[in-house]
């Protein structure tokens, strides 16, 4: 069975721009040393029903597995890099969502 491919989606707001680009800066060499993809991000996202996440940034990236986002995310690197994201957003929510199984 083949793996199921994750996606991440984050809101949230920067609330100290300079701390948050120290945080991009690095993003995306331990993005990619994971065999993670961006695919967007949007600062000004719609809610077509139900109730808006905060206002601010929403972003969306992806990995092949599930093992693959426990594995960035537990990365020492990555983890002493956010300290940067922590410090200059305000994060509402990271979440995992699961991709379709392949079908048989």
């Amino acid at each position: 069975m083949s793996e199921v491919p994750v996606y991440m989606v984050v809101n949230l707001s920067i609330t100290d721009a300079e701390e948050y680009r120290k945080y991009e800066q690095g993003f995306f060499p331990i993005l990619k040393r994971h065999g993670g993809e961006f695919i967007t991000y949007d600062d000004n996202s719609v809610a077509l029903e139900g109730e808006s996440p905060r206002s601010g940034r929403m972003i969306i990236f992806t990995f092949p597995s599930e093992q693959a986002a426990r594995d960035w995310w537990a990365d020492e690197d990555y983890q002493t890099l956010s300290k940067h994201r922590r410090q200059g957003t305000e994060m509402e929510f990271l979440t995992m969502v699961h991709g379709r199984p392949p079908r048989a």
